[in-house]
């Protein structure tokens, strides 16, 4: 299984680069925090202050990340000092925690730089309930974190900025579905009152740790939209927190904070936190898990018991989450997984055509982009039928219907990527046949997108193609008109109402 995990597609090595950068940044940033003489709650501080900033913060361009980089202290310092102040008042402590995990989901109403502050603001309050953060400590703290965004904004937009020579890519804003409220605000309060139940239910299991359960529903939370995908999420975070555990107790207490030896699974933990997140997010929380028990050998306070309990308030957390899903406000996983796929399809036809124009001598015409976009798309499409194509769902109809659609989808996206790679050659001549081809792309497309469309949409006998563009063409109506039946005869097939 973790094995799939490392050998999964890394089209550009992208994921390679993201967790090697992710673990040159963070331990520049705790290597200077040592050598300016900070304490180890300092140094954790802003270890923590510069993997945040280099996970959440993904800005389409690299002016927008540094400017989202930027504002990072301007919620989490505040944040901070407030959580430090409310350290021995635990009624006002809660309700601000609260309120400031309500805020950060509602923040993602503003794109990635909402996301990647909201986030910011909630880790920096949970940072302080970890550490038992005083204010006597705030001064400290300030400069570790101010030290360690500019040591990871260094290697970012400095020694590697990997993203200077890759496509731009708005990450997709999220359908906003059926009803009054908009996603961002129904799961605003859903996660406020599933992480007020956690946070009631973790208290009674431990008056010390019980951050660690509404931390558990704050991330299940985090890149959903519906709550079939937040039922999954929640399996997947008690699932990889579980075998961490195991591995804690294997390597964590063994170590038992050992300098050199607990540095480098740190690292390795860092590593695989970046290179896993986009593809599993179990293994993600496995080494989050492994991280975290590491850390509490170094403040010495690691013992099996806490090992059982960080598995108790991480089922609570996502117990939390799930209930609110399921109670409060829900959001289908039907509407917003037909949403995603629709868009998907939009964009398939934007990039055919970027790619016939460009075939037809259109300087401006550039397809790079539109194909990057109709990745993420599909990376969305595949979180939204989590649900069904899980090996534990009871749909076996819906599930084979699922896998259709995400196989095709799949298709889609390697005839668009081969046509974009062909007219990206100077030399690709343009055939005459081409603009019929994308005609009927348009039009399947249109058919697919339309309620009741595709009854009409037929796909005409295509003859053998000898050019290499219209063959993807050609391979690119097949996969849509393969489309149709899944899509429309069985309209639950790319969704589920659970």
């Amino acid at each position: 299984m973790l094995k799939r995990v490392f050998v999964a597609p890394d089209p550009g090595r992208v994921r390679l680069r993201f967790a090697g950068r992710g673990v040159l940044g963070i331990s520049l940033a705790v290597a200077l925090c040592g050598l300016a003489g900070h304490s180890l709650v300092a140094s954790i501080t802003g270890g923590l202050a510069a993997l945040l900033a280099l996970f959440t913060v993904t800005d389409p361009t690299v002016r927008g990340q540094a400017v989202t980089t930027a504002l990072l202290p301007a919620v989490g310092l505040p944040v901070l000092a407030v959580a430090a102040v409310l350290h021995d008042q635990p009624a006002a402590r809660d309700l601000i925690f609260l309120a400031v995990m309500g805020a950060g989901v509602y923040a993602r109403r503003w794109g990635p730089r909402g996301h990647a502050l909201g986030v910011f603001a909630f880790m920096m309050f949970f940072a302080a309930q970890f550490l038992h953060t005083v204010p006597g400590q705030l001064p400290e703290l300030y400069i570790a974190v101010l030290l360690s965004l500019g040591a990871s904004s260094l290697v970012r937009f400095g020694l590697w900025c990997y993203e200077r020579r890759l496509p731009v890519v708005a990450a997709p804003a999220p359908p906003e579905g059926r009803g009054p409220l908009r996603i961002t605000t129904r799961q605003a309060v859903q996660a406020t009152l599933g992480g007020a139940f956690a946070l009631g239910l973790g208290q009674l299991l431990s008056d010390q740790r019980w951050y660690w359960a509404v931390g558990a529903t704050w991330w299940v939370f985090v890149n959903t939209t519906s709550r079939g995908e937040t039922l999954v999420r929640g399996f997947r975070r008690v699932l990889g927190t579980v075998i961490g555990i195991v591995a804690g107790f294997a390597v964590a207490i063994p170590l038992d904070g050992a300098g050199a030896p607990t540095a480098a699974v740190v690292a390795v933990s860092v590593f695989g936190i970046f290179y896993t997140a986009a593809v599993s997010y179990s293994w993600m929380m496995f080494f989050v898990t492994v991280m975290a028990g590491m850390l509490y050998g170094v403040l010495g306070v690691l013992d099996a018991a806490l090992l059982w309990l960080r598995v108790a308030e991480t089922a609570v957390g996502s117990l939390g989450a799930v209930l609110a899903v399921l109670l409060v406000l829900p959001v289908t996983t039907h509407a917003i997984t037909d949403a995603w796929i629709q868009k998907a399809l939009r964009c398939v036809h934007a990039c055919t055509a970027e790619a016939a124009d460009r075939l037809a001598g259109s300087t401006l015409a550039d397809p790079a982009p539109r194909v990057a976009e109709l990745e993420v798309l599909l990376g969305r499409v595949r979180l939204s039928l989590a649900p069904l194509v899980h090996p534990l769902s009871p749909l076996p109809a819906r599930k084979a219907r699922a896998r259709q659609v995400l196989a095709l989808l799949d298709d889609c996206v390697t005839e668009v990527r081969g046509l974009a790679s062909i007219a990206a050659d100077p030399d690709a001549s343009h055939d005459a046949r081409l603009s019929a081809a994308c005609s009927r792309v348009e039009a399947a497309v249109e058919a697919l997108t339309t309620p009741g469309g595709s009854g009409g949409f037929h796909l005409p006998e295509l003859p053998a193609a000898a050019d290499p563009a219209l063959a993807h063409l050609h391979g690119l109506e097949r996969a849509l008109a393969g489309l149709v039946s899944p899509l429309s005869h069985a309209p639950h097939a790319a969704s589920t109402n659970a």
